[in-house]
């Protein structure tokens, strides 16, 4: 089911701070889904973008682990910028939203924690289908 941008949240991260370096834990109250597949980006080039596509059923959770970058979010009509910069906070990301990343600081590190794995099918890469995709299912 396809959500609108809105739904598309931070969520603080529960931690454990201590004097020898802190702990982030992220366990089944923390997201909204069953972590089926995680994967991380990082060595991003200055300037590269990453992204640049909407999924139809897939939810994400991202987590700057390291350096900061720019979460893009586009429903057709509204877009929001997010920056991801503090690994005891993450963005969750609904279905029916497209996403960009960029502006990548050295040494980002971006986490994904995704709802499944990975499935062409689930992937929309153009925008413009994208816009059509988000009218036919009048959201």
């Amino acid at each position: 089911m396809c959500k609108a941008i809105n739904d598309c949240v931070i969520v603080e991260i529960p931690k454990i701070e201590d004097h020898r370096g802190n702990l982030a834990i992220i366990e089944k109250e923390v997201i909204p889904f069953q972590v089926q597949r995680v994967y991380y980006l990082y060595d991003i080039p200055s300037g590269s973008s990453r992204g640049g596509h909407a999924h139809k059923e897939l939810r994400q959770f991202l987590i700057a682990l390291s350096g900061s970058f720019d979460v893009i979010l586009k429903d057709g009509e509204v877009e929001r910028r997010i920056t991801l910069n503090n690994p005891s906070k993450g963005l969750l990301i609904t279905p029916g939203n497209w996403r960009e990343l960029e502006n990548f600081s050295s040494g980002a590190v971006c986490l994904v924690l995704a709802s499944n794995v990975y499935c062409e099918e689930d992937y929309i890469r153009d925008f413009e289908v994208f816009k059509s995709f988000k009218k036919l299912k009048n959201i």
